[in-house]
């Protein structure tokens, strides 16, 4: 069985944005991982963020490419959110007042933690706070 790792919004965009500061560490980071040929998992949060984001940025046509390659991977599943998990995400973001979570990553939390994923790809250091490992 492949690897899981929990694919976030702020990897997908430094890996999409060659001008991203953070880009060339996400290329090395993906480059190595991609040897394996990971299994990934992501939330239809994540792409309605990474959609948004370029979007508002007047990059709908990047938008809609990213958008067409996530929804179509056969190695990317994109987890619909429904009411039961969306309810779990919003029990965890009111547990967790102290910090600075938003709901997506508590839904990622609660995705994640369903799904027995211990690493998510992302940039972000609320993963490493709610207890997950991350990469790069």
């Amino acid at each position: 069985m492949k690897n899981s790792y929990f694919l976030d919004t702020s990897y997908i965009l430094a890996l999409e944005i060659k001008i991203d500061s953070n880009y060339q560490i996400v290329l090395e980071s993906w480059i190595k991982l991609a040897i394996s040929q990971p299994f990934l998992i992501s939330t239809t949060y994540i792409l309605d963020e990474v959609i948004t984001f370029l979007n508002t940025r007047n990059l709908h046509y990047k938008a809609v490419e990213i958008g067409n390659r996530l929804i179509t991977s056969s190695d990317i599943e994109l987890v619909e959110i429904d009411q039961k998990l969306f309810r779990q995400g919003w029990n965890y973001f009111q547990k967790y007042g102290d910090k600075s979570y938003s709901l997506t990553d508590c839904i990622s939390f609660v995705v994640m933690e369903n799904r027995q994923i211990s690493t998510a790809l992302t940039l972000d250091h609320h993963f490493v706070q709610a207890g997950f490992q991350k990469l790069p």
